[in-house]
């Protein structure tokens, strides 16, 4: 009688809300009321094997009126490639395990019992209300609700990290304060960008003395815009730092960096975090590189990396071997777009953005590259940025640090 009375109560319809599905609006607003409470019930199903984080959800196959997922416990993704006893192998390569978290988890119904052969795992089998129409919209919004119960690999992920200058010896206020005062200069730049029409997806992540932020749109233009993303969060806070008479604006030093990385979402009450979390390469090169930035530089990791894009047709373009003077070069050429943004009331006229190095003529210039030896004694390369964004009506505000300032100990 007492779970009869429970299933008549608001836990069963708490159940069946979807708070994913309603972040995804704009794609949802596609759908008739069917489809979509057909997805609210599968979500409601994702999130109970999910089972606050115990279980991650690995793949997905489209059957006539269900589909199958892969379900196993968050440890076992490490287990898989771990080697057992007695020098037994693993049961799967790591590569294999890596392929299986990145890009698209749909796979054909062949597929599905290779990997669940391979994994020793059983299929769940998953009920809907209708069959699946099989449209794209439906399609994306099953990746993504898969993605958010599992963990994600991405092979190339452009991201930058804002650090606080001498954070930890403010008071709890003063930190407080240029926290806030920094979240407030990602949100202006978000919006400055997107009233340029410049589409940026960004997500955060603390890192105690500041933020990680990421594009969590994939491809070339998407890591140019970060890049540019960065330029502006910088420049709006130089402004505010210009005007502010107390400790209420922080000062910045700012590293960007492409590399591989998981990403993931802990649990918040009985839900997912509607937060990204990442974690890999790129951030521990990124927190090493931090280390040794000077307050008000800019540094860029000497990373090589394959970049996705989609053509206008949808042709997914694979361009390999980018490399961080690259990138820049393409920073350079996709920087007209920015031109007519206003900052604290003045017009943008230009904006240039380089890698500095030695003066070896009248307009050229070397690109140098520094030697940084982190904490545990590994050495690593960066780059030195320079940002400098020139207004109509008002001093050009000029980011970064110059080549000569540059202590002689990293440089090569």
């Amino acid at each position: 009688m007492e779970l009869e009375d429970l299933s008549k109560s608001g836990i069963r319809r708490i159940a069946n809300y979807s708070p994913y599905l309603d972040q995804l609006a704009g794609l949802a607003q596609q759908m008739g009321l069917r489809q979509r409470s057909n997805l609210s019930h599968l979500e409601a199903a994702l999130r109970g094997h999910w089972s606050l984080g115990q279980n991650s959800i690995l793949s997905w196959a489209a059957l006539d009126q269900s589909i199958l997922v892969l379900v196993v416990p968050h440890y076992a993704i490490a287990e898989y490639t771990a080697p057992g006893t007695d020098d037994i192998p693993p049961r799967v390569s790591p590569r294999f395990v890596t392929e299986l978290i990145s890009g698209d988890r749909q796979l054909t119904i062949l597929q599905m019992q290779k990997v669940a052969r391979l994994l020793d795992i059983e299929p769940i089998n998953i009920l809907l209300r209708e069959p699946l129409d099989g449209t794209r919209v439906e399609t994306d919004i099953i990746e993504k609700m898969i993605r958010k119960y599992g963990i994600n690999y991405v092979p190339n992920r452009a991201v930058t990290l804002f650090d606080i200058v001498g954070f930890g010896l403010l008071t709890p206020f003063e930190q407080m304060t240029q926290l806030n005062s920094l979240s407030y200069s990602l949100n202006s730049a978000h919006a400055k960008m997107l009233e340029q029409d410049v589409n940026i997806d960004f997500a955060r992540s603390s890192s105690g003395d500041g933020f990680y932020i990421w594009n969590r749109d994939d491809g070339l233009e998407a890591s140019v815009n970060l890049y540019h993303f960065m330029h502006i969060v910088l420049a709006d806070n130089a402004i505010a730092r210009s005007k502010a008479a107390a400790k209420s604006v922080p000062r910045l030093r700012a590293c960007f960096h492409v590399g591989s990385c998981y990403e993931f979402h802990q649990a918040e009450g009985l839900n997912p975090t509607t937060h990204d979390f990442i974690v890999g390469d790129v951030t521990i090169e990124l927190a090493r590189m931090i280390d040794a930035a000077l307050p008000g530089q800019i540094l860029v990791g000497d990373f090589m990396t394959d970049i996705e894009s989609h053509t206008e047709t949808g042709t997914l373009m694979v361009e390999p071997n980018v490399d961080a003077v690259t990138f820049l070069e393409r920073a350079q050429g996709n920087l007209a777009q920015l031109s007519g943004m206003v900052l604290s009331g003045d017009r943008i006229s230009a904006i240039k953005c380089y890698l500095t190095g030695e003066q070896i003529g009248n307009d050229d210039f070397t690109i140098r590259k520094l030697t940084i030896t982190d904490k545990h004694g590994l050495r690593r390369t960066a780059f030195n940025a320079k940002v400098n964004i020139y207004r109509d009506a008002a001093q050009p505000i000029l980011l970064g640090i110059q080549d000569r300032k540059l202590p002689p100990d990293i440089r090569e």
